[in-house]
């Protein structure tokens, strides 16, 4: 029986991850409003080495519709603009030579409908992972039923349990979805 909970439990981790994977995905996707999640993405060529933009400088939101990027590094603000507009975020950046100002603009329609479809995928992509995870799980349940380390009846009750385990992540990410599509569609 320790096989199969050692499964059980592994594929319960992947699971989780996958979800905590697509709500990081869903967080880098702009609302209206301005967040320093949305930069999280963002990586900046730094010296031939890419780095994440926040370890490259301070963000902040001092107001709902602007985002400040504060270099450590003043002589990187030419590349860290230059990430922001090759990123699919939409977003035209300013500088003072010290700071850069990121005004997040009102949302059109069309563009919420557009960032309703990334987010969808990256809702799939979540589903596809946790599917894949069940799918080696069963994998291995048959592999233990060949090799006689389990019977046929612990082998059923565990699918049982790990398509149920599948059923509730896909929940969980259907959930964080019907979320993100409101917060997206809200005017």
């Amino acid at each position: 029986m320790a096989p199969i909970e050692d499964f059980l439990a592994d594929a319960t981790r992947r699971m989780d991850k996958s979800i905590e994977t697509t709500r990081s995905e869903f967080g880098g996707v702009r609302t209206g409003r301005a967040s320093v999640g949305l930069l999280d993405r963002i990586s900046v060529d730094y010296y031939g080495t890419l780095t994440p933009l926040k370890n490259m400088a301070t963000i902040g939101a001092p107001e709902s519709r602007l985002l400040t990027i504060q270099p450590f590094d003043p002589t990187q603000i030419k590349p860290i603009e230059k990430a922001i507009q090759e990123s699919d975020l939409g977003l035209s950046p300013s500088d003072d030579g010290k700071t850069i100002r990121l005004p997040i603009p009102q949302l059109t329609e069309e563009r919420r409908k557009e960032l309703v479809k990334i987010i969808r995928r990256y809702g799939e992509e979540g589903k596809v992972a946790i599917r894949n995870v069940r799918r080696d799980v069963m994998k291995h349940l048959e592999e233990l039923v060949k090799n006689s380390e389990v019977g046929d009846d612990e082998e059923r009750r565990a699918e049982g349990h790990v398509q149920k385990l599948t059923d509730e992540h896909v929940a969980r990410i259907d959930e964080l979805l019907k979320h993100k599509e409101a917060e997206i569609m809200e005017v």
